[in-house]
């Protein structure tokens, strides 16, 4: 069973940074797509970033240009650096992963809490 397991959030005040890590227990080759979402108190979970085997990524338009996703092959982690933050980028975190020929993430992370506050 894979395991994907999220570090990095935290509190951080509006403007400053936070890299999110997903290490996985197996080769992140074996996915598809590996993404990030988020979910606010009382809103639904969204998509925030993801990025294919082949290095192709795509963002939320909300967080385009502030965050960049990225993967080390080589340690089975996926990265999601966040600058530029802002308090409606507090949510809790998860990391997702998807396999090849599935249409859905099947696979999900506990999630790690980010809030953006003074």
């Amino acid at each position: 069973q894979v395991q994907l397991v999220e570090s990095g959030g935290g509190l951080v005040q509006p403007g400053g940074s936070l890299r999110l890590s997903c290490a996985a227990s197996g080769s992140i080759f074996s996915f598809n797509a590996m993404g990030w979402y988020r979910q606010a108190p009382g809103k639904q979970r969204e998509s925030v970033a993801a990025i294919t085997s082949g290095g192709s990524t795509n963002y939320a338009d909300s967080v385009k240009g502030r965050f960049t996703i990225s993967r080390d092959n080589a340690k089975n982690t996926v990265y999601l650096q966040m600058n530029s933050l802002k308090p409606e980028d507090t949510a809790v975190y998860y990391c997702a992963a998807r396999n090849y020929g599935s249409i859905r993430y099947g696979y999900w992370g506990q999630g790690t809490q980010v809030t953006v506050s003074s």
